[in-house]
């Protein structure tokens, strides 16, 4: 399952949640496929302003960051380098479509592979 968690500042997200939803989903579904879209999971975390800090003070309009959790697997195919490119151009342009160019230049996304028996739902170890 592809999971996407959203850090953004609170005013930059009131009034988004929707469309960056359904534009951070469609992102995955163009590099996946249609089947994927039932299962993209996308949580997306306000943060209040003055509780964001970089360089050790407050941040004034920090770009989010987009921590995207993939099966490890993935970056062991052979199109591994493309499949990553897509990845994070394609959530990358999600998150500006929404939010607009100005956080194109700071924003991260970083993929986090889980290796297969890593996981957990509803109490038992998925090993596929």
């Amino acid at each position: 399952m592809p999971h996407l968690d959203v850090h953004v500042l609170e005013g930059d997200l009131a009034g988004r949640e929707t469309a960056l939803i359904q534009k951070l989903t469609d992102a995955v579904v163009t590099v996946y496929g249609e089947w994927a879209r039932s299962i993209t999971v996308v949580r997306l975390i306000g943060v209040p302003p003055n509780r964001w800090g970089i360089g050790g003070t407050p941040a004034r309009a920090p770009s989010p960051s987009v921590t995207f959790g993939i099966r490890e697997a993935a970056f062991n195919r052979p199109d591994a380098d493309e499949i990553v490119a897509r990845l994070v151009s394609g959530v990358t342009d999600a998150v500006v479509g929404v939010l607009g160019e100005r956080v194109r230049a700071g924003l991260t996304v970083e993929l986090v592979g889980t290796p297969a028996g890593r996981t957990g739902v509803g109490g038992a170890v998925v090993t596929a």
